[in-house]
């Protein structure tokens, strides 16, 4: 390894075993409101960080809230209910960090007045990677013409991104020859005819090749088209109180820590999907597969000026995509060698 190499592992080490120390005892963490606005593949570094008391040996004190399992048995049922939490993320927001869309945040904030002004500090998902699913009967893209496609709740989430990039690609009206269906994703609406086909993320598409349902399109196919993913944000004013910006640095090494292992220990990551989201080891390894979750979990750069591109308009022009992320402590820990000394720890671990 070269002596460059080499001190940066060093710095890395060190940084996690001062972070253990400065952890202390339950009274000196710093408290952390945290919601996660989905169960996805890609929230998995954060319930790994929850399973193997990461965000205590970083020295916070982590409230972890969740929409509860899809599936019985599931680990952190203590959550709020999918509409419940819509109603906190963005009516009612007791939150200091949310892990969501970044995409379905930035076209809420430039449309919606009262939307929190939210910026992404690190992303861990920043490529599209969904399936179109149908349901038994439908056997080619071309058959869903006319159709309809069933999203989930917004029409500029991920999933909606996702319908709208299928309608350019197939050159077909998305308001006139296709009918995208809000609040019309998961398996179940293809079961009871609500929808025709739907954009099928990791779990949706696990579940499908279980039910054997026809899978018609690998958006992966595509190349790795850019989206503004799961992200971890906050409001810009909340992280210029230094405190706040200490919690946050804390949350990201934790967060780091968790990408880490992920990558670095599949054992491990398949059994905290596992546990996490009641499922069984085959649907655990569906999800772990389609993950993309960056090593260095950086804001989606590309993604972000995507979204714009995408859900362009008058009120968008006038931002920037600067003021939709803040990369400011990735930078610091990368630039400290902590991030390399994170996965070098992991693996002589491991």
């Amino acid at each position: 390894m070269r002596r460059a190499g080499v001190i940066a592992v060093l710095f890395g080490l060190i940084a996690i075993a001062a972070a253990a120390v400065s952890s202390g005892s339950f009274s000196d963490r710093l408290p952390l409101r945290v919601e996660l606005g989905a169960r996805s593949v890609s929230k998995a570094p954060f319930l790994i960080a929850a399973d193997q008391g990461l965000f205590e040996q970083y020295g916070l004190n982590v409230d972890l809230r969740m929409p509860p399992p899809d599936f019985e048995g599931g680990l952190g049922e203590r959550g709020f209910t999918r509409r419940a939490l819509d109603l906190v993320l963005r009516r009612f927001p007791q939150r200091d960090v949310v892990s969501n869309g970044v995409t379905p945040d930035i076209v809420e904030q430039v449309n919606n007045f009262r939307a929190p002004p939210l910026k992404a500090l690190a992303s861990t998902d920043c490529i599209v990677r969904n399936h179109i699913v149908a349901r038994h009967g439908i056997k080619s893209l071309e058959e869903l013409k006319g159709k309809r496609i069933g999203v989930s709740g917004l029409m500029h989430n991920i999933t909606g991104f996702t319908a709208l990039e299928l309608a350019s690609r197939m050159g077909w009206d998305p308001v006139h020859e296709i009918s995208i269906v809000l609040n019309g994703d998961g398996v179940e609406r293809l079961r009871d005819g609500k929808v025709d086909a739907i954009v099928a993320p990791e779990r949706d598409y696990a579940q499908a090749l279980e039910e054997n349902l026809p899978i018609l399109l690998d958006t992966r196919t595509w190349g790795d088209l850019p989206v503004g993913g799961n992200s971890v944000q906050v409001e810009a004013p909340w992280l210029e109180d230094d405190l706040h910006r200490e919690a946050a640095r804390r949350f990201l090494k934790a967060l780091v820590h968790g990408v880490a292992l992920f990558h670095e220990n599949r054992e491990l990551a398949l059994d905290v999907l596992q546990r996490w989201n009641g499922v069984t080891r085959r649907f655990a390894e569906v999800m772990y597969d389609r993950a993309a979750i960056p090593r260095k979990p950086y804001p989606c750069y590309e993604g972000i000026r995507r979204t714009m591109e995408v859900f362009d308009s008058h009120a968008m022009r006038q931002r920037t995509p600067e003021e939709f992320y803040d990369d400011s402590l990735m930078k610091e820990l990368d630039a400290s060698g902590f991030i390399d000394g994170v996965y070098a720890a992991v693996t002589r671990a491991h």
